[in-house]
């Protein structure tokens, strides 16, 4: 029997499975009395979906307030928080869009098709604003490295990014991979997609036009995904596992190709009045976010939707999150030519429904009506929380056991040794054995990829113009300090963005913390995003969308907070851009920035200690400005070879990888008054390595005088160090003052072996 709108106001007392669906009991009452009556089975599904933390962000709405208060004043901004994603000039007429959003929990339970489906939904965001999408990254976190069930999950995951990525045909430039014991249980899988268009082109979300339609098209609805992300990712695993194990979505990238083709070119034609695409909680977000951001008013026939499964209910089908599916208001005169475009792409596509002026959004099924609610209710104006928060009392002792007692090699031969065990752990190992399976060139712009500071993509092919994407989080200094964690975090990822010398613009970002019913967790929460916002102020730089994850816990143990920070910079040209690959001999390796003794949360004291305590690294954002204007002047002007960012591993880590990556050897040393290891293997914050031709040295020391801004001389590119060293003609060495000398095959063989001795017959 249908469980009509009639029915509801003659059976108030009707048990309901609110309780199931996700829903609290003050929620479940808060609806009957938006309604003035008890919800019909599919008004409760909608509700249950759209109301999940997932969707609603419920538990995060009072914080997040804080990106558009403190946001600082900018021509650049086109389209801001609240859209699909965001959109930013770079120049010339064009403009671009990116967003990056999490699919964790949906990863943990069917890593492949979670992490695919992750990749096709991020891309959706991007061709709904009407950008033809460019590239996409994947930051992602595993539990430890040697773990059973981190070798089910990362392998499955990365087969279902490159899987999807790679038949869609878009490069896949950067992101990230981490290890650490608290995502055992709970893998984030964070998905960014960037995406050019001209600025007539942006299209926004919203039904507007009385008696206009509502397209449904792309693939039919099915029973993957019932109550998928928007369910799943609302609730904290137990310590066996999810609770609720909702199908996960199941993608089909050569559909999702041709919805990206059909859709560009139903934008780029002029029949779209309004675009959404569909993901968590399939129509009903769709339907309910056009509606309310419209006229007000839309009414739905449910028995038109195209199903893979008839046997599925109207409260499955609104729920579905079945993937490849956009939902497009057109005008009646222009459906013929909407349709028609469809087809040529193969993609079917129905008229559903209608806008009206009705103020209502009504569904009916089988010519009975079984929705009849206010969309805003729906969409966004569903409950707020102010969650209760407070310090944690273990947040004193965990500052005060800073890493001031942790032995540090005192000998040549310990340094040497701690050097090789760092570049081989799996956090700072070699990462090419899983981006490998990216691929990340297609189409034909990528500029810069994986190893580099940061993604490059050329935007427009006859000027150059371009723009350079990198995400970053560290959860150490983030548990240590949320507050100043966040602030790193942006901070490396501006730096990042800056050594490739592009201009930095914008800011996306994802959010990944425990549960928020913890009063520690939503601390947390609360003090990361309060350090974004204001240093995002300071540097003027905006937060233009992103996205929360919450309930990433197995019972009692959270995550590291993870706020990953997505930095967007622009490139006049990208030809001009700067790698980390150091040049020919002679050329001078400079530090830029102040190192002090700051090790807590280092991954030194990680992976030789296993301590995690004391406070993060300083962090001056007015130092982090300055640094980044000498990086991009550096590049324009042509001052720099090579330039590398510094951040987890110190110094060491970034003068291995610009070695490995040139092939060519150096002799280095540290600056007066600091000793070997701390000058290799700090990681105070605002430093990088740059390396610069004898010829525009003078130059370059002058710039920096100016800006009052520390630049040392650390070494020298030396292609013929190793016969001076003893070394056979020939071998490409790198020589640590009086402490030790290495050859870089050796340096090698220790930083590539990591992933393929763990992942091997799993990647292969």
């Amino acid at each position: 029997m249908i469980d009509t709108v009639v029915n509801s106001q003659s059976t108030p007392g009707q048990p309901q499975p609110f309780a199931e669906l996700g829903l609290k009991p003050d929620e479940y009452q808060a609806i009957r009395d938006i309604l003035s009556r008890r919800p019909t089975s599919a008004e409760l599904a909608m509700y249950s979906v759209m109301w999940s933390e997932h969707c609603s962000y419920k538990s995060s709405k009072v914080h997040l307030r804080q990106f558009g208060e403190k946001a600082p004043k900018t021509d650049a901004l086109l389209v801001g928080i609240g859209e699909n994603a965001g959109v930013v000039d770079i120049g010339d007429g064009w403009a671009v869009t990116f967003k990056v959003e999490s699919h964790n929990h949906p990863s943990y339970v069917e890593p492949y098709q979670g992490a695919a489906t992750g990749v096709g939904g991020i891309v959706r965001d991007i061709i709904s604003m009407g950008a033809r999408p460019l590239a996409v990254m994947d930051p992602l976190r595993f539990g430890p490295a040697d773990a059973p069930d981190t070798k089910r999950v990362l392998p499955g995951v990365v087969a279902g990014i490159g899987g999807y990525g790679n038949r869609l045909g878009l490069p896949n430039i950067g992101g990230e991979i981490v290890f650490d014991s608290t995502y055992l249980g709970n893998p984030l899988v964070n998905a960014l997609c960037v995406g050019a268009m001209k600025h007539e082109d942006v299209h926004l979300a919203s039904a507007k036009g009385v008696g206009n339609l509502v397209v449904l098209y792309g693939a039919r609805t099915g029973g993957d995904g019932i109550g998928g992300v928007s369910v799943l990712a609302s609730e904290t695993f137990d310590a066996d596992g999810p609770a609720k194990r909702p199908s996960v979505q199941v993608g089909d990238p050569f559909m999702e190709k041709l919805l990206i083709e059909c859709t560009l070119e139903v934008l780029g034609a002029g029949l779209v009045e309004g675009i959404q695409d569909l993901g968590g909680a399939g129509i009903s977000c769709a339907t309910s976010e056009l509606a309310s951001n419209g006229e007000g008013g839309m009414h739905v026939v449910l028995d038109r939707v195209p199903l893979r499964d008839s046997s599925l209910t109207p409260e499955e089908i609104l729920m579905s999150e079945s993937q490849e599916r956009m939902c497009a208001v057109v005008l009646p005169e222009n459906l013929d030519a909407f349709l028609a475009i469809c087809q040529k792409w193969d993609v079917e596509a129905v008229a559903i429904g209608e806008v009206t002026d009705t103020g209502r959004l009504t569904v009916e099924w089988r010519g009975e009506q079984i929705v009849d609610v206010p969309p805003r209710s729906v969409a966004h104006d569903g409950p707020v929380y102010q969650r209760p928060y407070s310090r944690p009392n273990w947040q004193d002792a965990l500052q005060a056991d800073g890493p001031g007692e942790l032995a540090r090699p005192s000998t040549s031969g310990e340094l040497r040794e701690t050097l090789l065990t760092m570049i081989s752990s799996p956090n700072l190992a070699d990462k090419s054995f899983v981006t490998d399976q990216y691929d990340r060139y297609v189409q034909g712009n990528t500029v810069l990829a994986q190893p580099e500071n940061a993604g490059v993509v050329r935007v427009d092919e006859e000027s150059g113009l371009g723009v350079a994407i990198s995400t970053d989080c560290n959860g150490r200094f983030a548990q240590l300090d949320p507050y100043f964690g966040a602030q790193l975090a942006l901070a490396e990822s501006y730096r990042n963005v800056s050594a490739t010398g592009a201009i930095p613009l914008a800011v996306t970002d994802c959010l990944n913390f425990g549960s928020p019913e913890d009063p520690a967790v939503m601390w947390q929460f609360e003090q990361a995003v309060t350090g974004l916002a204001d240093a995002c102020l300071q540097l003027g730089i905006p937060v233009t969308g992103g996205n929360v994850s919450f309930y990433n816990q197995t019972a009692e143990t959270a995550i590291l907070p993870t706020p990953v920070i997505g930095v967007l910079g622009v490139l006049d040209d990208v030809d001009r851009r700067t790698p980390m690959a150091w040049g020919p001999d002679g050329e001078q390796i400079y530090l830029l920035g102040t190192t002090r003794d700051e090790f807590a949360g280092s991954e030194w004291a990680h992976v030789v200690h296993e301590h995690l305590g004391g406070r993060p690294p300083t962090i001056d954002l007015e130092v982090e400005r300055v640094l980044s204007q000498i990086l991009v002047a550096g590049s324009r002007d042509g001052m720099f070879t090579a330039a590398h960012d510094v951040s987890e591993g110190g110094i060491a880590q970034v003068l291995v990888e610009m070695a490995l990556r040139s092939g060519v050897g150096a002799r280095l040393w540290s600056p007066d008054g600091i000793d070997m290891f701390t000058h290799l293997f700090s990681e105070s914050a605002s430093r990088a390595v740059v390396v610069v031709p004898r010829s525009e040295e003078l130059r370059f020391t002058e710039m920096c005088a100016a800006r009052n801004f520390p630049c040392m001389r650390i070494g020298v590119v030396d292609s013929g160090l190793g016969a001076d060293a003893g070394f056979a003609q020939g071998t490409q060495v790198m020589q640590f003052g009086e402490d030790f000398t290495i050859e870089l095959t050796e340096l090698a063989d220790a930083h590539t072996a990591t992933l393929p001795e763990l992942f091997g017959e799993s990647l292969s």
